[in-house]
């Protein structure tokens, strides 16, 4: 169960979502609970140079980018051991096995419920 106290105070956070509205919100919440979003993208291969530039703790990767799946995303995340969630309006099906452990938050979600999540994730 979330702990309503955890906050992201002091987490760097990584937002790939297209979506420019839904990508505002989310990082409304997330800095008004003290995160530092470094960044958000919404096209494959900005996201990409960002994931390789670092300097976050925490990603939130939306599967669909434009038309573009953002698995090869989520393996570079993997590979570099960043904890990150999918934020996607896909059901679980579509996510390959090799993701069987990844959170995902399915649109539409509460932004500030995920900001609080990403603590957690940014403590383990």
């Amino acid at each position: 169960m979330l702990d309503q106290e955890t906050t992201p105070a002091g987490c760097r956070v990584l937002i790939v979502e297209d979506e420019w509205l839904l990508a505002i919100d989310l990082q409304a919440a997330l800095k008004s609970l003290g995160a530092d979003v470094i960044a958000h993208v919404g096209d494959f291969n900005d996201a990409y140079v960002q994931l390789l530039r670092g300097g976050f703790d925490v990603g939130i990767i939306d599967i669909n980018l434009r038309g573009h799946k953002a698995f090869g995303l989520a393996d570079e995340l993997q590979r570099q051991r960043i904890p990150f969630v999918f934020s996607t309006g896909y059901s679980a099906e579509i996510i390959p096995a090799r993701f069987a452990g990844v959170t995902r938050w399915e649109k539409p979600y509460d932004p500030r419920k995920l900001a609080r999540y990403v603590s957690q994730l940014h403590q383990t």
